[in-house]
């Protein structure tokens, strides 16, 4: 099971990388943030590539892999952008829970691209944990407008397409071991996205650009742990369907709430302690369906 170690891995660097990001958002700005995690990451995967080329032959991609990667690229920026919307539109909370609906969508769009197995207990699993999620979140609906509803299921929707072009971009790949074909497809998928960003930068936000340039050692620190963080994504994903991998990273919800209220005291209402037991559950479920 080292997807799932992957998986935790994974999960916890990015929390690190969230943090970084936080911080750089109130200098250059949300988009110039987000683009940091692209622009800074993309030395890192190459450079990794490179060493890891001095002792192994790399796999080469085709244009299937290549339009796997682009499509998991364009979804995740465009992902990106809708959760952005949602959040100024109706908050954190609301945003979170609905793009959290990513696993089910993801287990729907693998089963219909990528013709992987779906069946009733994995979708239950990854049902009942998605649940858990949009309870343990606090949000309020009673003013949910269907609009910010719509874009941050959208938005969920994207990462899970996102993620499905990153598997198959991963499955494609003719040869290589799990980790070099995750290394490979993480230097090509953050290639396209550092090109794309830097692009939209040079155009259409100046200021955010110059931002970035003096904050470097931020953005250094939040590429680099972007680029740890999506190349234990992308072993997860070349091992095991991306639905699980989601599925089992929504511990992290779990986790934030535990350190929310021991180290902000931060209270936990009943109904969202019924989310976090319904979280596990469905994760222990498809760990059982997985094993």
């Amino acid at each position: 099971m080292i997807w799932v170690a992957a998986t935790l891995i994974a999960a916890t660097a990015q929390t690190a990388r969230n943090a970084a990001q936080a911080g750089l958002a109130r200098d250059v700005g949300t988009i110039g943030a987000t683009a940091v995690r692209f622009v800074f990451g993309f030395p890192f995967a190459a450079l990794a590539l490179a060493v890891a080329s001095a002792w192994m032959p790399l796999p080469v991609p085709d244009l299937r892999v290549i339009g796997w990667a682009a499509l998991g690229a364009l979804s995740q920026i465009a992902a990106t952008a809708f959760m952005l919307v949602t959040m100024r539109d109706k908050g954190f909370g609301i945003a979170t829970a609905l793009m959290k609906t990513e696993p089910v969508t993801l287990a729907l769009i693998g089963a219909l691209v990528l013709a992987e197995p779906l069946g009733p207990s994995r979708l239950g699993a990854i049902s009942l944990a998605t649940l858990g999620v949009v309870l343990a979140s606090g949000a309020s609906w009673d003013r949910a407008a269907l609009g910010p509803v719509a874009t941050g299921v959208l938005s969920g929707a994207l990462f899970g397409l996102s993620a499905t072009g990153f598997r198959g971009a991963l499955l494609a790949l003719p040869d290589g071991g799990y980790v070099l074909r995750a290394m490979t497809v993480l230097a090509i998928t953050l290639g396209l996205q550092a090109a794309i960003m830097l692009a939209w930068l040079v155009l259409c936000d100046r200021r955010a650009l110059r931002g970035i340039e003096a904050q470097w050692r931020v953005s250094l620190s939040a590429g680099a742990l972007g680029a740890f963080a999506s190349l234990f994504w992308f072993i997860g994903f070349a091992l095991t369907p991306a639905a699980n991998v989601r599925t089992l990273a929504l511990v992290e919800v779990v986790m934030a709430q535990i350190l929310s209220g021991r180290v902000f005291r931060q209270s936990v209402r009943p109904v969202q302690l019924a989310g976090m037991a319904l979280i596990l559950a469905g994760v222990g479920w498809l760990m059982a369906v997985a094993a």
